[in-house]
C-alpha cells in the first residue's frame, strides 16, 4: 500500500537565520558570549518550529573590529528574500549597533524576534512599538558610543600611569600585572632581534636596506615574517624601545623595562634624520656633472 503524499497546501514552517555578537571580554564575563546566545536562539527557534538555514556571528575587539557577517546576513536575505525574512537575535543591542544597521534591515521588510526582550518586529507593528523599538536603536547607539568612551578613557588613564595600553609591539609580551592590568614586559623570542636591529644601525656603518639584506641573510624573522625595510624603519622609530613611548599624540615615560638606551635610541634618530635630509637635498633629477660646470661670467650664475 502506498503512503499518502504530504499535502502540498500544509503551511511550511518559518525559515529563519540566527545573528549573535560579542564586542567586549566584560560583556563574555556578563552572559553575553557567542555560545550562550546561540543556545538560547537555538532553543527559541526549537519550540516555535522554525527552521534555522544560517547562523552568523561577529566576535569584535580592540584589535579587530567591524562586523564581516552581519554584511554577508544582509547578501543572503536580499538573496532569499522569498524563502526568509526572519532574524532572531537575543536583544536589539545585539543586532544593531547604530540606526544606519536598524535601516538596513528595515528596508527588506523583515520579522525580527528579539528573544530576551520578548518582542517581535515587522511592518505590522504597531506604531507605538516601532516607536519603542527605535527608542532602544539609539540606546543601543548609546552603548556603543558610552563603551568607546569609557575604553578610551581607560586606555588614557593606564597611559598617564606609565603603563602601555595597547598591544604589545614585537620585542615584548602583554602579561597581566601585580594590580590586575596588562602590561608588557620583554619577549625571549623577538627581544634579541630588537637590539640587535639598533646595536648595528647604530655604527652608522649601514644602510638600511643593507641592514636588512644582511639580517635576512643571517636568518632572521619577526614573529615567523621576513623582516622588510618598511618594518625594520618602524622599529628604528619607535621611542617605546627606550623606556617612553607615544600615546594619543603625547609621549609617556614608561614603567616597562626598556630594550636599547637612550643613548643608543637618540643615535638611530640623528642617523635617520640625517639620511632623510641628504635624500630630500639630493633633489628629484640627478644630471651629469652636476656641481662641476659653472659659470665663467657671474659668481651667481
Amino acid at each position: 500500500m502506498m503512503r499518502p503524499s504530504a499535502n502540498p497546501t500544509a503551511p511550511q514552517p518559518t525559515r529563519v537565520v540566527l545573528y549573535v555578537r560579542v564586542s567586549s571580554k566584560e560583556q563574555e564575563a556578563e552572559g553575553f558570549s557567542i555560545p550562550a546566545q546561540i543556545r538560547l536562539l537555538r532553543e527559541y527557534a526549537f519550540n516555535k518550529g522554525f527552521v534555522i538555514l544560517r547562523e552568523f556571528e561577529d566576535v569584535e575587539t580592540a584589535k579587530a573590529s567591524g562586523r564581516t557577517h552581519f554584511n554577508e546576513m544582509f547578501a543572503y536575505l536580499k538573496g532569499h528574500h522569498a524563502s526568509c525574512r526572519t532574524i532572531l537575535a537575543e536583544k536589539t543591542d545585539r543586532l544593531y549597533r547604530n540606526p544606519k544597521d536598524w535601516v538596513t534591515l528595515d528596508d527588506l521588510d523583515l520579522e525580527i524576534h528579539f528573544v530576551k526582550e520578548n518582542e517581535i518586529v515587522s511592518k505590522n507593528s504597531r506604531s507605538s512599538e516601532k516607536l519603542m523599538h527605535g527608542l532602544k536603536v539609539l540606546m543601543a547607539k548609546n552603548f556603543i558610543d558610552n563603551l568607546a568612551e569609557e575604553t578610551h578613557k581607560g586606555m588614557l588613564e593606564k597611559a598617564r600611569s606609565g603603563i602601555y595600553p595597547s598591544c604589545a609591539p614585537v620585542g615584548y609580551q602583554n602579561v597581566a600585572g601585580p594590580n590586575g592590568k596588562r602590561v608588557i614586559i620583554p619577549d625571549p623570542a623577538t627581544e634579541g632581534i630588537i637590539t640587535e636591529l639598533f646595536a648595528r644601525f647604530s655604527t652608522g656603518s649601514y644602510s638600511l636596506d643593507g641592514l636588512v639584506a644582511e639580517l635576512r641573510g643571517e636568518g632572521m624573522t619577526l614573529r615567523g615574517h621576513k623582516l622588510h625595510k618598511s618594518g625594520a624603519h618602524q622599529i628604528l622609530r619607535k621611542r617605546l624601545y627606550m623606556g617612553d613611548f607615544d600615546w594619543d599624540g603625547t609621549t609617556y615615560p614608561g614603567t616597562h623595562e626598556p630594550l636599547v638606551t637612550r643613548e643608543s635610541w637618540q643615535k638611530v634618530q640623528e642617523l635617520l634624520d640625517a639620511r632623510a635630509e641628504n635624500k630630500t637635498r639630493k633633489g628629484k633629477y640627478d644630471f651629469a656633472f652636476t656641481g662641476l660646470v659653472h659659470c665663467g661670467h657671474s659668481a651667481v650664475c
